[in-house]
């Protein structure tokens, strides 16, 4: 099979998440927030809400526009489970699965307090077999607040460090960003998270937590702050983050934590929540499941994942195996 045009993709995802971006930007500022907060329907995944619904729309619109031109499968959150096909068999160049979360941190955007982001990463086509890790081209962008002025675009593809772009909404220009995560080999007075972001398992990942830092720092001194944390509640902004230098650990082990508590299904990051894993691991960071082994989870929207991100490999190296004896010892 012919490789895919990485750059070509890129342009066109960049374009097509700017064209999204303006759109919902302009949805907020026309409509009232108790309408971007309204529930639309209940998936089996996640809650879609008025907001989320806004821009499904244009990508689909967008997505029909593409299929005259390219064969390719859609997957993305509050679709269907199989993915959306667009264009014929034989279409235009090699064959490819797009999976997109279309807002990232939908409940932050909702209530106008945090950006949320636009994920997106094309694999080669491989049917059912397609995994996470077959993901070659990611772009995500910032869906900014009303408030904000300014939007951030990261990309990357194979061969190539991950580039970004800072996007001055107000006057139309741009501006290189540079993704620089942090050098530093310790946590001390940096950004860790581990998250724990609803009811269920509130506890048991605090003690996770707990454990963790404390190893990892030596024993708590109860006159600094030396770590500090932000439930960011979105998963591509967390690795966001750690790529552009302001947090230095992330792990969201909500998977094995209601695992632990007799849960097998519900609501954790899914595969489309972590599109766009691969800027961060080509800005430097790395990008790991809990135990340090790569990310191996089916390409589709509804495999639950559970994640680690350090900011560099020196950090991750002596934090992984704190990390790993910890999770097994609290969750396995």
């Amino acid at each position: 099979m012919p490789d895919l045009d990485h750059p070509e993709l890129v342009t066109r995802l960049r374009v097509l998440q700017a064209d999204l971006r303006a759109g919902l930007r302009g949805h907020m500022k026309q409509q009232e927030r108790e309408v971007w907060s309204r529930t639309v329907r209940d998936d089996a995944g996640d809650t879609i809400f008025g907001i989320d619904a806004a821009i499904e729309e244009t990508l689909l619109l967008a997505c029909q526009q593409w299929g005259r031109s390219q064969h390719f499968v859609l997957l993305a959150e509050g679709l269907e489970a199989e993915g959306l096909q667009f264009g014929r068999p034989g279409l235009g160049g090699p064959p490819f699965r797009l999976l997109v979360d279309p807002i990232d941190g939908t409940r932050g955007l909702m209530f106008d307090k945090r950006s949320a982001w636009c994920l997106m990463g094309i694999a080669p086509d491989r049917g059912a077999a397609t995994r996470l890790g077959d993901v070659e081209v990611a772009v995500m962008t910032e869906l900014p607040t009303t408030r904000q002025a300014t939007s951030d675009v990261l990309w990357a593809m194979p061969g190539q460090r991950a580039a970004g772009e800072r996007h001055d909404l107000s006057t139309g220009t741009a501006r290189p960003l540079p993704l620089v995560p942090s050098q530093a080999t310790t946590l001390r007075h940096g950004f860790a998270t581990v998250a724990n972001y609803f009811p269920g398992g509130k506890e048991l990942t605090a003690r996770l937590e707990e454990a963790i830092l404390v190893r990892a720092l030596g024993a708590w001194n109860p006159h600094k702050a030396e770590i500090y944390t932000d439930q960011y509640i979105s998963s591509g902004g967390q690795l966001a983050e750690v790529a552009l230098g302001r947090d230095r650990f992330v792990l969201d082990v909500r998977p094995l934590v209601h695992r632990k508590l007799g849960v097998e299904a519900s609501l954790t990051s899914r595969p489309y929540d972590l599109a766009c894993w691969r800027i961060a691991a080509a800005a430097g960071c790395v990008v790991t499941d809990p135990f340090g082994e790569p990310l191996d989870v089916p390409l589709d929207t509804t495999s639950d994942v559970a994640f680690a991100c350090y900011a560099n490999e020196r950090l991750a190296a002596q934090l992984i195996p704190i990390v790993r004896d910890e999770v097994r010892r609290h969750l396995c």
